[in-house]
């Protein structure tokens, strides 16, 4: 298992937090945990907006519609959610993520 470079994350939670500043609402999907052949390596991270822009990667394109509707929905209530997808979870077919691995995700809204 292998984290993401520290560049990149402060990369995205720059990016979050410009985001944030400037009045947009924002969330932020980490990676937790994985099993298996996993697209990206824990630590990874996605910042959506309440719009759906994002920055970074927490799949590599296979299951990052979901994470970012599933953060819109963060956004709007308030609430963390705990996001599981892998090849046994039929979720994780219709998303994309046939790599044979497991993925955990937090998603968090930002405060402002």
């Amino acid at each position: 298992m292998t984290a993401q470079p520290v560049s990149q994350i402060e990369d995205t939670l720059a990016t979050a937090s410009d985001w944030a500043r400037a009045g947009r609402d924002v969330a932020i999907a980490t990676v937790i945990e994985t099993w298996g052949s996993s697209p990206r390596p824990v630590g990874s991270q996605l910042v959506i907006d309440r719009d759906g822009a994002f920055v970074g990667s927490v799949s590599g394109g296979c299951i990052e519609g979901a994470v970012i509707r599933e953060a819109q929905d963060v956004i709007a209530s308030g609430e963390p959610k705990l996001l599981e997808f892998g090849v046994s979870d039929q979720t994780a077919w219709d998303v994309g993520l046939a790599c044979g691995g497991k993925i955990r995700l937090f998603v968090e809204r930002l405060s402002r």
